[in-house]
């Protein structure tokens, strides 16, 4: 069993079970998260090389227009797509074994939480976990202390209030408050 074994099962929805060989990559995985944001968080990073830690967080190549304020933190890494032009202020927590995808021209604040897993609801099956992908449109404002949960898709130009839990899909400009978030009114043009 390998990453990409594991990475197509989490991208299909697929319930991860616990003692499973699924669970042991994720673990594995883990380890080289920590060890990554061990280092982008332990001391002053240039932005080039906090660019670089991600590159090797993610897996993938991360834009040079991207700008990441440490600390950041994640348990998994291999399940982020950034696009170009994002912010990501200090603090911000991605559970991203379920996918966070985050578009072009987003600004993310301070202590944002993406979670992408639930655990089963039974008590026997506690260590079960269910992904569910984050998608972030295009040019969103995502508020400080907001917290996105498993499932939810985030619209072009919208905005989350400082905050708030977002438990359920923000249309395009929409702007979002609370805890569930709710719509209160749409972006102006």
């Amino acid at each position: 069993m390998e990453l990409d074994d594991l990475l197509e099962a989490l991208n299909a929805g697929q319930t991860i079970t616990g003692d499973s060989p699924f669970h042991k990559v994720m673990h594995r995985t883990s380890q080289d998260a920590l060890r990554i944001t061990g280092e982008l968080n332990g001391s002053y990073q240039e932005p080039a090389h906090v660019r670089e830690l991600l590159a090797q967080l993610t897996g993938k190549p991360v834009h040079e227009s991207v700008t990441v304020f440490p600390p950041l933190y994640s348990d998994f890494g291999k399940n982020i797509t950034l696009g170009e032009r994002i912010f990501i202020n200090s603090g911000c927590r991605f559970q991203d074994q379920g996918g966070v995808v985050i578009g072009d021209d987003c600004l993310i604040g301070h202590n944002t939480v993406f979670a992408t897993l639930n655990h089963d609801l039974t008590p026997s099956r506690r260590a079960d976990m269910h992904p569910a992908p984050i998608v972030v449109g295009r040019n969103v404002w995502i508020g400080s202390n907001a917290t996105i949960l498993p499932g939810v898709t985030i619209g072009d130009d919208a905005v989350v209030a400082a905050a708030s839990v977002v438990t359920k899909d923000v249309p395009a400009k929409a702007i979002v408050v609370g805890s569930p978030a709710r719509v209160v009114r749409s972006v102006p043009n």
